[in-house]
């Protein structure tokens, strides 16, 4: 009977609560729909009466190809909510996403409704195959944005590469843009070999750069009293008129050369967090990296790397002043210990380091590889003939570097023997994860938990607790609060959204 009376009274509330997101007042509703798939929310209008009109007059257009089974799908829904929204209702945000050629009477069909609703238009994102200068000139329209999200691809870019990106504005009058995210761009220099693209946004906090490079200069300045956040996802490289005219397109240009990159000037004194993606071959100075708190490293997979490389990545470490967490991937590492006799340098900074996440990336043949190989045969020279022999027979027999250096983890710390170490892969099955466990001294310990679980969470065994921070320990004899996270090897989804 209890049961009974508790189902009961269960279906009451069930149906007492039927109409509570119709009780909700337009204002609340639209605010809600305001987050999803335009496509999502015009299929709201089968609901009700009441529903039917609604989604004509949402503030925000999250207009993505993805979403539809096919590309002429997407243009006509496209022109249909162009035609169809309420006119009276001020467009405040607007999030299109093509991922391939957009025809171009649907492109200034867009554009040039954006250009009707500039003066509310809050936040812009656009990532198409088209033309750039046309969506350049309505962007510079549009001085209300505070959101700025660009990638830019010229049409058939993707069957034939012998392209020209697009040009960034010298100036552009954007005076509350707040963040700024561009892909596939070009920063043109002038007659001082400096270029310096952001120095009108005033009120910038957050920049990301992809895959840009800089024309006729040789420095890239980022120069922001406001700026927090950046991330430069692919090494900037320099380019001039010459090689623009000898060719339809760039040409390649050698990873292993530093004077085909810029140098980044930083002059970004309230900048907190940093993050790239890269070749560790871009020179990088300035004051805006004493200021930095959070710093992530990705080597992107690289293939080539000399000494050269680990002494770019060590000149950052000796900036990084007040740095609290720093991830890198192992292959970083292993970059960093192709510097000659790293481990006699006393390290000056990473003195707040409370945090080391290491991300562990299988290590691909190329010179990398033999370049790693050729530094563990030096330090093995430098003890005995015997042991240049014995390594030698065990390369030829297939034994691989360690993933993580000897000792790497212990330089890093040596300011902060109390950071805790995070370890993750997404590749399990290439690591022995006993010699990576063993290649972090002191660890005693390692905690195995998923990606996604709960901090804390444990599937095998608890680590050890860290030690306290008032306390003070050597680095040699401090045992690193070890955390060793495999990702699910079937979570393909995850991985791809990382990529």
């Amino acid at each position: 009977m209890k049961k009974i009376r508790q189902c009961e009274n269960e279906n009451d509330e069930i149906k007492g609560s039927e109409d509570r997101l119709g009780d909700l007042p337009d204002c609340v509703l639209l605010h809600i729909l305001s987050f999803l798939n335009t496509k999502h929310v015009v299929q709201t209008c089968v609901l009700s009466t009441r529903w039917r009109h609604l989604w004509k007059r949402i503030p925000t257009l999250i207009l993505h190809c993805s979403k539809f089974t096919t590309k002429k799908h997407f243009t006509i829904f496209v022109s249909k909510i162009l035609t169809l929204r309420d006119p009276s209702t001020a467009l405040h945000a607007l999030d299109l996403d093509r991922r391939g050629d957009i025809e171009p009477h649907v492109l200034k069909k867009i554009l040039n409704y954006v250009s009707s609703n500039k003066t509310h238009l809050k936040e812009l994102g656009i990532s198409i195959h088209g033309d750039g200068c046309l969506v350049m000139s309505c962007v510079s329209s549009c001085h209300a944005l505070t959101s700025l999200n660009l990638s830019i691809y010229p049409r058939g870019s993707r069957r034939n590469l012998n392209y020209t990106p697009t040009l960034f504005p010298k100036s552009l009058n954007l005076p509350l843009l707040t963040s700024l995210d561009i892909t596939n761009f070009v920063f043109c220099g002038g007659e001082s070999d400096c270029v310096e693209p952001f120095f009108a946004f005033t009120k910038l906090n957050s920049l990301v750069i992809r895959s840009c490079n800089v024309k006729d200069a040789q420095i890239l300045i980022i120069s922001s009293d406001t700026l927090a956040n950046l991330a430069i996802n692919s090494s900037v490289k320099k380019i001039n008129s010459a090689m623009q005219n000898n060719s339809t397109n760039f040409p390649e240009i050698k990873e292993n050369n530093p004077s085909n990159f810029v140098e980044i000037k930083l002059s970004t004194p309230n900048l907190r967090s940093f993050n790239f993606a890269g070749h560790l071959i871009q020179k990088i100075s300035g004051s805006g990296l004493s200021s930095v708190r959070k710093v992530n490293i990705n080597d992107l997979r690289q293939f080539h790397a000399l000494a050269g490389h680990g002494l770019v990545l060590f000149s950052w470490l000796l900036d990084f002043a007040n740095v609290e967490s720093l991830t890198v991937t192992s292959t970083t590492l292993q970059i960093l210990s192709l510097v000659p006799d790293l481990f006699e340098v006393k390290l000056p900074s990473l003195c707040n380091l409370k945090l080391l996440e290491v991300e562990l990336i299988p290590l691909y043949d190329g010179s990398l590889s033999q370049s790693i190989e050729d530094s563990m045969l030096e330090k093995a020279a430098a003890k005995s003939c015997k042991e240049v022999a014995k390594l030698r027979k065990a390369f030829n027999a297939g034994l691989v570097p360690p993933a993580i250096p000897d000792g790497m983890v212990d330089f890093l710390r040596q300011n902060s023997p109390s950071a805790v170490v995070n370890i993750s892969t997404y590749f399990p099955d290439h690591f022995n994860l006993k010699q990576v466990e063993e290649s972090i001294k002191g660890a005693k310990i390692v905690k195995y938990r998923s990606r996604y679980a709960a901090p804390g969470s444990s599937s095998i065994a608890p680590a050890s607790a860290p030690a306290p921070s008032s306390v003070s320990v050597p680095a040699s004899a401090a045992p690193p609060n070890l955390h060793l996270c495999c990702a699910d090897k079937d979570d393909k989804s995850s991985y791809e959204d990382k990529v």
